[in-house]
């Protein structure tokens, strides 16, 4: 493996880490948007809010580090996406934004209606934002961005058959992982009530996972024929695993297993996010841009391979910490009202 190869793997690892973590964070908020009326929907936002309070803003070090090291290693991929797809991106930042901004004002508010205000917008957020980064994956895989500043079309390129299909998806993953990592914080908060409830969403919205996929087999086989024939050839075997864990994890949630579904609905997503990349590779830009014409000076790759060493001994240890520290910290629905 070459400094290229081994910093595409290292910005693809940063890359499932967001689609994880940063996803479970925007599924919460799907929820949030519909777990109901004020008072009725109240204990499921209080235990959406202690899930993801700690740790929601840390998981967006990963779409930092992503972007910097695209930016720092593949330059002229970096150029060609930011340049084309500036619609989407831009939409998806104020999405970001928005939704820290409510989440804060929300938790500070003493009004009603400005609880219900900020409230819906950190919920809308949520489900905008992994959207367009969705639509944003759907144009790149579909070779609708071409290299060059600008050279695709700024709305075809993310309004397209594949680009909505990625968008769709994206959602329908973000809502699948918060419930079930919701299943498994309310039976720890000793809320088995919630349990129940967040168990029936995840088996729905698993099969409306499993659904969205296989209508979007059809949807690439027409859209984007040079990635589905890289689908069944190359990443035909992570699309099974991918297919495997997630029946597996359907079972599991019926079996009440929640702690491991955790960990089979996780392998899941990842299976299905290092599928597109291996499915595609050697190439990055469809139809001709490789990795390997795309990277940096390999001066530049391994001083960049280097730095990100180093800072992993110092972040990830800290990341570690305070996931702990958050999975250990006990939740009193009482404290809430």
């Amino acid at each position: 493996m070459d400094t290229a190869q081994a910093l595409l793997v290292v910005m693809w690892v940063g890359v499932t880490l967001y689609a994880l973590l940063a996803g479970a964070d925007f599924g919460g908020g799907i929820w949030d948007l519909l777990a109901g009326r004020s008072r009725a929907g109240m204990p499921q936002r209080r235990l959406i809010e202690h899930s993801i309070g700690p740790v929601w803003e840390a998981n967006h070090v990963w779409l930092i580090f992503v972007i910097v090291v695209l930016w720092t290693g593949f330059p002229p991929v970096f150029a060609a996406v930011m340049s084309t797809l500036y619609i989407p991106l831009t939409l998806a930042a104020l999405g970001i934004i928005a939704r820290g901004a409510a989440f804060a004002f929300r938790k500070a508010s003493t009004e009603l209606w400005q609880q219900r205000l900020f409230g819906a917008a950190f919920a809308t957020s949520s489900v905008l934002t992994p959207f367009f980064l969705g639509a944003v994956a759907g144009a790149v895989a579909s070779g609708r961005v071409p290299p060059g500043l600008a050279t695709g079309d700024l709305l075809t390129s993310w309004l397209n058959p594949t680009s909505l299909l990625g968008g769709v998806l994206a959602v329908a993953v973000c809502a699948y992982l918060a419930a079930v990592y919701l299943c498994d914080d309310a039976v720890r908060a000793g809320s088995p009530g919630l349990a129940e409830g967040f168990r029936r969403r995840a088996l729905i919205t698993g099969l409306v996972v499993g659904a969205v996929a296989l209508c979007g087999i059809v949807v690439i086989h027409g859209d984007a024929p040079r990635l589905f024939d890289g689908l069944i050839h190359r990443g035909l075997a992570l699309v099974i695993a991918g297919a495997v864990l997630g029946l597996l994890s359907l079972v599991l949630l019926w079996w009440r297993r929640y702690l491991p579904v955790r960990g089979t609905a996780a392998l899941a997503v990842t299976a299905v996010v290092w599928g597109w990349p291996l499915a595609q590779y050697p190439v990055m830009l469809p139809p001709a841009l490789t990795v390997n014409g795309a990277a940096a000076d390999p001066a530049v790759l391994g001083a960049t391979l280097l730095v990100l060493a180093v800072g992993a001994l110092l972040v990830l240890p800290s990341m570690a910490w305070l996931f702990l520290l958050q999975h250990r910290s006990p939740y009193d629905p009482s404290a809430h009202g």
